[in-house]
């Protein structure tokens, strides 16, 4: 295991060489965040396909790029990054369209039993993502697939290794030259499983947005409306993986899930569903500073204590909403796991979502859990050192007091 780091140039970052590079280039690069703008360079990426037109798209993206920018603190590379993310989304939305236009069979497609693993990051989610997605009888989301879904006529017909996994590789690359320490918050390989709320982007309604630029317009339009429909979409897209791609149950998760159980629960009443729990002032604490680092990309100047107080409250109102809505799940089908289970005994933490998900672990399965187990042990990379206090101004016990409703109702070991 690799030694600890602690990051100690969150507000005044060490930049790497190549990112100091890519920075100097882009600074005098205008990028025009506005629906316009997104429209104009999603159809010239397009070609022949029509650009996707919805009266709510539209409205949800116009509130995006408001909010977007509306962000002084974005520099020229945030700017460019992301108005790319925003047409690339627009890009998919487009060409899922038009295959399901192509193909309207797809809409037959039946999405059951997904296995839902919803919980902050940071406790256990990733590790029982990647570990259960062994299991060749289950469909997963590889990263490359998540950000590229839907392949053009080009790329389905190309005999071999898909084109979409060399150009995440390329992606890949760049970030690693330019932020190398998340790997250590969170490894992005091109073939590592990825979050479905990828997907609900091409629906323009999600809380990864927040993840790009403090948009707290965003946010309130998100919070103020029912996500329901956006589950649904999330359905539509999935159907078209499947279709495209078998087999056919799903294991899927997002934090997003644990503050949206009620829509997540209608659109897949079904599903076997999964609640890792850890406790939550060391989850804030690893995903302030996961935020931050990151930021130093995209963000001029960098204010932890900005990006820290943003999230602190952000994270806080999906724990309360997760402990509010935490019943609406079938009793039956629904798992509440401990950190220190998962870490433990991450195999007899399958076993029991296994247990109730109705899936025997048949030995070749649990012979690729367990090699991946042996490959991938916490902190490979070295673990990164959290302080609340010196990097973003925030008291351990003031924000443990804040999360009492919490710990009442969900027994975690206080890491501290």
């Amino acid at each position: 295991m690799a030694d600890p780091v602690r990051i100690t140039d969150l507000g005044q970052p060490d930049q790497t060489k190549f990112c100091q590079e890519v920075i100097a280039a882009t600074s005098e690069v205008v990028a025009d965040i506005t629906v316009e703008a997104v429209y104009r360079e999603a159809g010239s990426q397009l070609g022949d396909t029509p650009v996707y037109r919805d009266a709510g798209v539209l409205e949800r993206l116009n509130i995006i790029c408001t909010a977007m920018d509306a962000d002084a603190d974005l520099s020229s590379l945030g700017r460019i990054t992301n108005q790319a993310i925003l047409v690339r989304y627009l890009v998919q939305r487009s060409r899922l369209e038009a295959l399901y236009f192509q193909h309207p069979e797809i809409d037959d497609v039946v999405i059951e039993k997904p296995i839902v693993i919803a919980g902050l990051p940071r406790s256990g989610t990733t590790h029982l993502l990647n570990l259960i997605s062994c299991d060749q009888r289950l469909r997963s989301l590889a990263y490359w697939e998540s950000l590229e879904p839907i392949p053009t006529e080009q790329d389905r017909a190309v005999v071999g290794e898909d084109p979409r996994v060399q150009r995440c590789r390329d992606t890949q690359l760049l970030q690693d030259q330019m932020i190398p320490l998340f790997k250590n918050m969170h490894e992005m390989t091109p073939e590592h499983i990825h979050e479905e709320i990828e997907l609900m982007g091409m629906d323009f309604s999600m809380v990864l947005f927040e993840n790009y630029a403090l948009v707290p317009a965003w946010r309130d339009h998100y919070l103020a409306h029912d996500q329901t429909p956006h589950y649904e979409f999330l359905k539509r897209a999935l159907k078209a993986l499947q279709w495209l791609r078998g087999p056919q149950r799903w294991i899927l998760k997002s934090p997003q899930h644990m503050e949206q159980l009620g829509p997540l629960s209608k659109v897949f009443p079904d599903a076997t569903f999964v609640l890792p729990h850890r406790d939550p002032v060391s989850v804030i604490a690893s995903m302030l500073t996961m935020q931050t680092y990151v930021s130093r990309i995209s963000r001029d100047p960098v204010s932890p204590e900005e990006i820290g107080h943003y999230w602190q409250d952000r994270l806080l109102r999906m724990l309360r909403q997760c402990v509010q809505d935490r019943d609406l799940l079938p009793s039956a089908q629904a798992l509440d796991l401990y950190f220190d289970d998962i870490t433990s005994d991450a195999l007899g933490a399958v076993e029991r979502i296994y247990s109730l998900a109705d899936i025997p672990l048949d030995e070749e399965t649990r012979a690729a859990m367990l090699s991946y187990i042996r490959k991938n042990p916490r902190g490979k990379h070295g673990q990164i050192q959290y302080d609340l206090k010196d990097d973003f101004g925030i008291d351990e016990h003031e924000l443990g007091q804040k999360l009492e409703f919490y710990y009442q109702r969900f027994p975690v070991r206080r890491d501290k």
